[in-house]
């Protein structure tokens, strides 16, 4: 039995990430879908060729062509899929790690927006409002999201100059806890965003570009040791939400 036609999975991932961020350059379609750039512009220009996704000649950035960018068969099923699954695992981790849990969505080139939580049943807890949004370099979120797509320093300084910070961060410092975050998997805000909380949050690495884990808890909590227990935590949910094969 044959098995699937890997480039038609592939188009279809540019695709369904085109529906739900548009528009996006050559090198962020690459990074979220994970393809080289020679790949990805093949499909790229295939994809054009057949009218289904345009190219912009002035700023070189691909949407979906008019006529495709309303279909909901693109917009709404691998996403949903994803976050049907997350949200029973999303309950768990926030009931044993006492945190309040976000499943984030990259929405466009500026926003996140939050599209699942979870929060524990403890009398004193966190509480994220729903189908919030924030400026995509922003918080933890923000962070873990460059760290996972790889951004180079002018895409990251675009990301961060909108911010509106809580404590005084300088771009340098950000960048450095961008890189922190590439290395360990997770980033970490405490208080820059929203001042007493500490929130942790992981990039899903694999199948599901552009899309954020977070857990946020009471500024000072937490112990260093407890912390990394919380970002190795949302690692293995996002694997498990995300599962090889």
């Amino acid at each position: 039995m044959t098995g699937p036609v890997r480039s038609v999975s592939q188009a279809l991932a540019i695709l369904r990430l085109l529906a739900e961020t548009s528009p996006l350059s050559l090198s962020e379609i690459g990074r979220m879908v994970g393809l080289s750039p020679s790949s990805c512009l093949n499909l790229l220009k295939t994809l054009a060729g057949e009218g289904v996704v345009e190219r912009d000649p002035r700023t070189k950035y691909y949407r979906l062509a008019h006529g495709w960018s309303g279909l909901d068969v693109l917009r709404d099923g691998a996403a949903q899929r994803l976050i049907d699954r997350a949200q029973p695992l999303m309950v768990r981790f926030a009931q044993s790690f006492d945190a309040a849990v976000g499943l984030w969505k990259m929405v466009s080139r500026e926003r996140t927006r939050l599209v699942s939580r979870a929060e524990s049943n403890a009398g004193m807890r966190l509480h994220l409002a729903d189908a919030q949004r924030q400026p995509l370099g922003g918080g933890a979120v923000g962070r873990a999201l460059a760290a996972v797509q790889g951004v180079d320093g002018a895409e990251l300084r675009r990301r961060f100059a909108p911010v509106r910070w809580q404590a005084d961060l300088s771009f340098e410092t950000y960048a450095e806890q961008v890189r922190e975050a590439a290395e360990r998997g997770f980033a970490v805000d405490q208080g820059f965003t929203h001042r007493g909380v500490c929130t942790v949050a992981a990039g899903i690495a694999r199948g599901a570009p552009g899309f954020c884990l977070s857990a946020s808890i009471l500024a000072g909590s937490r112990s260093a040791g407890e912390i990394e227990a919380l970002g190795a935590g949302l690692l293995g949910l996002g694997a498990a939400l995300t599962p090889e094969g």
